[in-house]
């Protein structure tokens, strides 16, 4: 899982180096490791389905299901990962479950993060000014200046508004403002 997310994000965000390193030496042993233990390759693939769903989270807006579907098929490719009537050996709850665990809280993080940014008004461009409260530098009548957000427009309003006076940002066209009175000086 480490090996996997780690060249996820260096090829998401490439040149940061560290992600990758970490997750090509993590695929290596862990390539390693499968090559010494009898494993399920049912039980791989379907740890494999789940990074996908996880990595398909941050991609598609799908309200966590799936990283529900990710955390589940993660759940069931552990407990099938070592499943052998010849063997014995199985991984332990101790050791997948806190795994599966804080992978599902990371991505499930990860989405509400995805979500919430998603959500939120713009910081910038034209649909950032709409709302915005500045000042009257020259009188609008029905054309002026206003100082909105650090910077010196033109605006145009229905009524007269004279320097001092606030006003708020209706919409933007081009580069002139609506703008309307919103109180005295």
């Amino acid at each position: 899982m480490i090996g996997l997310a780690g060249l996820y994000f260096e090829l998401s965000s490439p040149g940061a180096v560290v992600p990758g390193v970490i997750g090509g030496i993590s695929l290596i042993l862990a390539l390693y490791a499968l090559h010494t233990l009898p494993v399920n390759y049912a039980g791989f693939l379907i740890i494999l389905l789940a990074v996908v769903f996880f990595i398909l989270e941050m991609k598609i807006a799908s309200h966590g299901l799936l990283s529900l579907a990710g955390a589940l098929c993660l759940v069931l490719g552990s407990v099938m990962l070592f499943r052998n009537p010849q063997e014995p050996r199985q991984v332990a709850l101790s050791v997948f479950l806190p795994t599966t665990l804080a992978v599902s809280m990371f991505f499930a993080a990860v989405a509400r993060l995805a979500f919430r940014a998603q959500k939120t008004k713009p910081q910038t461009g034209r649909d950032a000014l709409v709302g915005m409260i500045g000042e009257v530098k020259q009188q609008i009548d029905p054309e002026g200046k206003v100082f909105v957000n650090g910077e010196l427009w033109y605006a145009q309003a229905d009524q007269r508004i004279e320097v001092g006076d606030k006003v708020e940002v209706l919409e933007v066209n081009n580069l002139k403002l609506k703008v309307k009175r919103i109180g005295g000086r």
